[in-house]
């Protein structure tokens, strides 16, 4: 089976040694955790549990692999606790793995998938400076720094307080993916991903794409496998949800216009004010999307800057996909290490250039961050996040022309749909990144062997 060589990446030298920041950024990024930390255990202590780790999603993981251990026929069509929008979303192989979690008591469990989120949190983004060539104290402290930021992001409390798994599958597809090349399981992990929820299938699409055909090939192996023993062990289940296509059905979730739901799809279905009028143009423009998003991470990852092609295909798959809740937004994560790495690569040539990709890294915080409801009497430090202050329909299902989010005007809209816009922007810029690889590519390919080949460079 014939393979592209992984890209060559020249990365900047002597970074951690550069001077003042090998000393001060571990400090800077141990005091942004620390009081990030510290605020976090100050919310959960100053309010009831459920107030912070409500576990809502949670439970519906739990009910529906209680329905899949004692009804599994009704798995698909079950509705949790009386909500009619509210029905599992996730294949019968993760209804499986969730039945598990029934023999813990609810209050530890919800306790232990916040602690491993924490720490996965932390994983990804230390992966992300590892990747991008950081190395001995200066990675410490950027991992510190851009952890303590995201913990207080929305996505992420959003995660933390639902119990959901998102943020464990992010940490779970990074890992995979950013293993050396040689690893005989590489691409394993994302293709469980991928039969637990589905989105991360765009990942071996990715794989396919950049000649990386071993580990697509073991990730589509890996999620074949998640399919097999779901038929195995659930039948009736699996035909429900891979042949009659319940997994097509956007709406199991909820109203696809909802607030909650930040993707193209769901900023199409708020301006088209219907479910209906929308499907057509965002499978038009997901299509659009698909391959322009596809072609940029492949030309990042071409081009030397695999782990910036990794986050374009990530983010490419939050836009495109019809259910992008607020939560799957985690990515913001790692993304925010791209920029802080651009920035300071940049900072070597030009420090205007270096100020704008920190300054996009600090508006990318502002327009994620767990803002205070202010509106809220007994908010405290609960974290809203800027798209809650937009109105919206509580527990809405199906359509209906009065819901609440069909009428948004003003900054209503900019705020409801402020984390899918701030996903397009920064779409816009990896697909600026990815042509400025490609066309340096190609000119490195013109250049005599004497030349100095393409480097990390680009980004910056």
């Amino acid at each position: 089976m014939h393979t592209e060589a992984e890209p060559a990446v020249t990365r900047p030298s002597g970074r951690q040694h550069e001077p003042g920041r090998g000393r001060l950024l571990p400090l800077a990024g141990a005091a942004v955790a620390a009081t990030a930390a510290a605020a976090y255990l100050a919310a959960i202590a100053a309010h009831p549990l459920t107030d912070m780790l409500k576990g809502f999603d949670l439970r519906v993981y739990l009910d529906g692999g209680h329905q899949a251990l004692h009804y599994p026929g009704r798995l698909y069509s079950w509705t949790y606790d009386g909500h009619p929008g509210i029905q599992f979303t996730y294949t019968p192989f993760a209804a499986l793995l969730f039945a598990a979690g029934l023999a813990v008591r609810f209050r530890w469990l919800m306790v232990a998938v916040t602690v491993v989120s924490v720490a996965a949190l932390g994983a990804t983004v230390s992966i992300a400076f590892r990747e991008l060539g950081w190395r001995g104290r200066s990675r410490i402290g950027g991992t510190l720094l851009v952890a303590g930021l995201a913990l207080w992001t929305e996505p992420v409390q959003r995660a933390l307080f639902l119990g959901q798994v998102e943020i464990v599958l992010m940490a779970l597809v990074t890992w995979d993916l950013s293993q050396p090349a040689g690893r005989r399981w590489r691409g394993a992990a994302t293709g469980v991903a991928a039969g637990i929820k589905l989105v991360p299938l765009l990942f071996i699409v990715y794989l396919l794409l950049t000649r990386r055909l071993r580990a697509a090939a073991v990730a589509g192996a890996a999620f074949a496998v998640t399919v097999i023993i779901g038929f195995a062990a659930l039948p009736s289940a699996s035909v429900s949800w891979w042949l009659d296509g319940d997994f097509f059905q956007a709406g199991r979730t909820g109203f696809v216009g909802g607030e909650q739901n930040q993707s193209l799809r769901g900023l199409l279905t708020r301006l088209a004010g219907s479910v209906q009028g929308a499907e057509w143009p965002w499978l038009a423009l997901a299509v659009l999307a698909a391959v322009a998003g596809l072609a940029a991470a492949v030309a990042l990852h071409r081009a030397g800057h695999p782990f910036a092609g990794l986050l374009a295909c990530a983010l490419t798959a939050l836009l495109v996909s019809p259910i992008s809740w607020d939560h799957h937004w985690v990515w913001i994560a790692p993304g925010l290490a791209v920029l802080i790495d651009a920035g300071v690569r940049a900072s070597r040539a030009s420090r205007r250039r270096a100020a704008a990709w920190y300054a996009l890294a600090a508006a990318l915080v502002a327009v994620f961050a767990a803002w205070p409801e202010f509106w809220s009497a007994g908010a405290g430090l609960l974290g809203g996040g800027l798209i809650n202050y937009a109105p919206s329909t509580a527990w809405a299902y199906g359509d209906n022309p009065a819901y609440r989010e069909y009428h948004w005007h003003g900054l209503q809209f900019i705020a409801g749909n402020l984390e899918v816009l701030a996903g397009l922007a920064a779409f816009a810029v990896l697909l600026a990144a990815g042509y400025r690889s490609g066309r340096g590519r190609k000119t490195a390919r013109g250049r005599s062997a004497e030349q100095a080949p393409v480097t990390t460079s680009t980004l910056a």
